[in-house]
């Protein structure tokens, strides 16, 4: 291997545009995107995370992301190899990088934890520390609930960036425990909200009409017009902590899977940890069924 042996804090956008033509033919190649949403936003936004770019005879032929450790949470890496370049020890080379430069503990995606994933993992005797599922419900041919708001209660839509800091404020006490979702900034927010898919209408408030500018929780949905056919997705279920207990999350869902059902979609998915139980059981009461994992490993103490 020469050349982009070092991690870098930003990349130009030509060496941005090279590595995401990479993500598209590796998710081409394995029926799975090798590194998530936030890896691809931090291309081209000052976000904290490094970079690495393997590069061989002149071309780009991995890629890792890394993003430190932080409070309690440990460093997080996600690894990438062309599908013409694969068999020739780049994907070791990049998640040993990766290992050694995140620290004691650091963690590397796997994402579908496809049979590669897994034996590179037991060549270099990493053990599995956390599981990601996703899981998928049919909209167009079963039955939803139906959406009932309690006295007390408004449900609204988003009604611009006004609602911007109390969105992130949610979002941020929610998953104050999340080593990626709690850290969220207006950055963040805005980023999303620039993207293609995004419409206010799919961003549902919970709020109180007493206080109709102060949000309970939301549920910020999304679409994949990228998949054929496109599928919804429950992208954040977000809840004050102070408002728990009054069955927003379930109420907050619905209202979104009845959104994406009216805009046509045959079928929904959402990612939750594979140890949340309580959000595991609150899903599949609901019709969710977990279709694949994504796994991150970690270094054997």
């Amino acid at each position: 291997m020469s050349g982009g042996e070092y991690w870098e804090s930003t990349l130009d956008a030509d060496r941005a545009r090279t590595v995401r033509e990479l993500l598209e033919s590796a998710t081409a190649a394995d029926g799975v995107a090798p590194v998530s949403e936030q890896a691809v936003l931090s291309l081209s936004a000052e976000s904290g995370a490094r970079h690495r770019v393997a590069i061989a005879d002149g071309v780009v032929v991995g890629y890792a992301n890394l993003v430190a450790a932080h409070d309690e949470h440990p460093a997080m890496a996600e690894v990438a190899v062309h599908p013409e370049h694969r068999g020739r020890g780049f994907g070791s080379d990049l998640v040993g990088s990766a290992l050694a430069a995140g620290g004691p503990g650091t963690r590397v995606w796997a994402h579908g934890d496809l049979p590669p994933a897994q034996a590179l993992a037991a060549r270099l005797k990493l053990s599995v520390a956390r599981e990601l599922w996703q899981m998928r419900r049919d909209l167009a041919t079963s039955e939803l609930p139906e959406l009932v708001v309690p006295d007390g209660l408004e449900l609204r839509t988003y009604a611009g960036p006004s609602d911007g800091a109390e969105v992130l404020r949610v979002n941020n006490a929610a998953f104050a425990w999340h080593p990626e979702q709690g850290g969220w900034t207006a950055q963040d927010i805005d980023a999303r909200r620039s993207e293609s898919w995004f419409d206010p209408k799919g961003l549902f408030l919970a709020v109180d009409p007493a206080a109709p500018d102060s949000v309970l929780g939301f549920h910020w949905t999304k679409i994949h017009y990228d998949e054929n056919p496109p599928v919804g997705e429950v992208y954040v279920v977000g809840i004050d902590p102070a408002a728990q207990g009054r069955g927003l999350g379930r109420l907050l869902t619905l209202a979104g899977l009845h959104y994406l059902r009216a805009r046509g979609l045959a079928e929904v998915l959402l990612y939750t940890e594979g140890d949340n139980l309580a959000a595991v059981h609150t899903y599949t009461r609901l019709g969710f069924t977990r279709s694949h994992v994504d796994v991150a490993y970690s270094a054997t103490p």
